[in-house]
């Protein structure tokens, strides 16, 4: 609780400034001289503000760490390391508790530190491949923290100033909230077989005293969840202009398929072919950087290097349309052809695919 009022008094000069930034200089003189003289007239401003800042305080507050340890001889350990640290934030009124999946991917234990500095146990709930998004629940109750409301992502518009809070760490950092703005809304291709329609971007990105941007929770001025944070990104407005920013994973796509994944873990579009490449695009070229080791691909012969020319027959320049023609099969492991560039050599290669969720260890509850 001391640690929660000396937070207060700094998150209400964030709000102002906010209030300021945001074409709202008269809310604020008017705050400033209700303040001062405290006229009826003007004390619906500082009311409306202060309905604000309370909502806020609320989102706030139900934000938690998330310290993971991997199970021994995962896979995952390879690119995101043993031991992983984040946050969540409390959606549902038994604990249930949002976070960026690839935080508990094939954990062995997983922990939720409240704002408290106390660290409390926690089971993994469902981790969908197709967001992005992961379910944890904690084993012991969280006292006195609501769960946060679900916003609207679609309607934000850009400009629009949000917040961006992380959760304590087991380290004794404390929760913190970045300001930041909304960039702007589009598609985002990763390099690692992952796509979404509608990513959120944000600039200035999470700030590096607040802890790790990963599993971050951004809200609205009325302290709706917007999205989960997931990457770091230099290009945050997109093009070639370099912005360093946040991409953030819309709630929207959680909510057709929250249900889903309590009951069973995961969504029916997870269970989607996996080759196990890591890839990128640039100039209409879609070239393979990195090939898993024991993967579909590196058993049909794919290399590091290699160039995608198509996907049974059909030109593909982009990652995107890689991926979805790759996705658009009628089962998870029914095999594709792939025609590629090799050194100087085009070549036709039969991959036959796996389901990665089959591949991954999988929690303790799911």
């Amino acid at each position: 609780m001391r640690q929660f009022r000396a937070w207060v008094p700094r998150y209400q000069r964030w709000f102002w400034s906010v209030l300021w930034a945001t074409g709202l200089p008269g809310l604020c003189l008017m705050a400033a001289q209700a303040q001062a003289a405290a006229p009826a007239a003007n004390a619906r401003p500082v009311a409306q503000a202060q309905v604000a800042i309370e909502a806020l305080s609320r989102a706030h507050a139900a934000v938690v760490g998330v310290r993971v340890t991997a199970a021994e001889g995962a896979r995952s350990i390879a690119t995101l390391g043993p031991q992983r640290q984040g946050s969540g934030v409390v959606i549902g009124a038994d604990g249930l508790i949002l976070t960026i999946g690839y935080l508990m991917l094939e954990a062995q234990t997983i922990e939720i530190i409240t704002q408290d500095n106390k660290a409390l146990p926690a089971v993994a709930v469902g981790y969908d491949i197709a967001t992005g998004f992961g379910l944890v629940r904690p084993l012991l109750p969280l006292a006195g923290v609501q769960p946060v409301r679900l916003g609207s992502p679609q309607q934000l518009v850009p400009g629009e100033p949000l917040m961006a809070s992380v959760g304590a760490t087991a380290d004794g950092e404390s929760a913190d909230v970045s300001m930041t703005r909304l960039v702007g809304q589009r598609a985002f291709t990763g390099s690692w077989e992952y796509h979404i329609d509608g990513a959120l971007f944000t600039s200035p990105p999470v700030s590096a005293g607040s802890g790790n941007h990963s599993g971050a929770a951004l809200f609205n001025q009325s302290g709706e969840l917007q999205g989960i944070g997931s990457l770091l990104v230099m290009d945050a407005a997109g093009g070639s202009r370099r912005q360093p920013g946040n991409m953030f994973v819309p709630v929207d796509l959680l909510k057709p398929i929250l249900s889903e994944l309590q009951q069973s873990g995961s969504s029916s579009a997870s269970h989607r072919p996996w080759l196990g490449l890591t890839s990128t695009d640039q100039g209409g070229r879609v070239q393979i950087v990195r090939v898993s080791e024991g993967s579909p691909a590196q058993t049909a012969g794919l290399q590091a290097g290699d160039v995608v020319l198509s996907v049974d027959d059909s030109k593909v320049t982009t990652l995107e349309a890689f991926y979805k023609k790759l996705w658009d099969r009628p089962t998870p492991v029914a095999p594709v052809k792939l025609t590629v560039l090799q050194g100087a050599d085009i070549r036709t290669l039969m991959v036959t695919p796996t389901d990665r969720m089959q591949t991954l260890q999988k929690p303790s509850g799911i």
